[in-house]
């Protein structure tokens, strides 16, 4: 039975991970901050099989707590088969509008977190002489996207890290550097965001389960390798950014019109970027009807244009507090 440790575990796809681990009967490790969250997902867990559960609420950007956790692990299992390190947070703003802690957080957990997670699961790796460290990036690490700064540079980072690792362990066969970069994903990642810029966002279509990406994460796992992308239409992005002129004039825009809910207004707040989400959390965040989405949002867009409706101008307090 494999010993299975997921980051993000509480929601999303890192609890689509666990639970989808936990079937398979491995002993399952949840990771995330909120305690309350991570007793839910465990109490799942075993009921959908696996052979033991283990929660730690800790903070991936904290690399005490990273190195601690890695060492009860070991002290309760004695090794470490899988971590998949899906913790991860969003803040929708311009750079310039975000708050300084805020554009921090995001760094902190999602490139930072994944840095913490490599530098104390890959030597248990290597001593082992075998297991797998999947890193969850993002389609976003392949390209630039409109009002997401600190998400994209973060992924950017961890693709990059993903590299980096896989070259400094050749010399290890048997231990495996996975790198996935799922597109859009129904998680409630968007309605626990940072917001600056007037609403929530939301997905970019078209938008895949959390139990499917999870399905396509195990898959990899299992073989060692598979390609980065989740999806096809990833893949076209993806290829788009390559053509410079076409992605900032044609692409960039129409993304940053996909991933916005107009329909969802919100005042600045800075989400769960700096603390975890009170409450159980969720594996969905009900946004998979990404055609309605788009509908709803032209016809916010054009309400307001006939209204003359100005967008609303949102900036940072010189001590980083969100208002408007």
């Amino acid at each position: 039975m494999s010993i299975t440790l997921v980051t993000g575990a509480s929601s999303g796809i890192g609890l689509a991970v666990a639970r989808l681990a936990a079937t398979r009967g491995d002993h399952v490790v949840l990771v995330a901050r909120g305690r309350e969250s991570l007793d839910a997902a465990a109490r799942e867990c075993a009921r959908l099989g696996a052979a033991s559960t283990m929660v730690l609420p800790l903070d991936v950007g904290d690399d005490d707590a990273v190195r601690d956790c890695i060492g009860a692990v070991l002290d309760r299992h004695g090794r470490l088969d899988t971590v998949i390190n899906c913790a991860g947070v969003v803040a929708m703003g311009r750079t310039e509008s975000l708050p300084p802690e805020i554009f921090d957080g995001v760094l902190r957990t999602n490139l930072l977190g994944s840095v913490n997670v490599a530098r104390h699961v890959v030597p248990v790796l290597r001593r082992q002489g075998s297991g797998t460290l999947v890193l969850v990036g993002s389609a976003l690490g392949h390209i630039t996207a409109p009002s997401m700064s600190p998400y994209v540079i973060s992924k950017w980072g961890v693709r990059a890290l993903a590299h980096q690792l896989r070259l400094e362990n050749r010399d290890r066969p048997d231990v495996a550097i996975v790198y996935v970069a799922p597109a859009g994903v129904d998680t409630p990642i968007y309605q626990h965001a940072a917001s600056v810029i007037g609403h929530e966002g939301r997905p970019p279509p078209p938008v895949s389960s959390p139990q499917r990406a999870a399905r396509q994460i195990l898959r990899r796992v299992d073989r060692g390798r598979g390609r980065p992308q989740l999806s096809m239409a990833a893949e076209v992005i993806r290829l788009g950014h390559a053509v410079p002129l076409l992605h900032d004039r044609v692409v960039a825009p129409i993304l940053g019109f996909l991933i916005t809910d107009l329909t969802r207004p919100v005042n600045p707040h800075p989400g769960n970027v700096l603390t975890a989400t009170k409450g159980e959390n969720a594996m969905r965040g009900d946004r998979e009807n990404a055609a309605l989405g788009i509908v709803r949002n032209l016809a916010v867009r054009i309400t307001r244009r006939g209204q003359g409706v100005p967008p609303r101008p949102v900036t940072p307090s010189r001590r980083g507090h969100l208002h408007e």
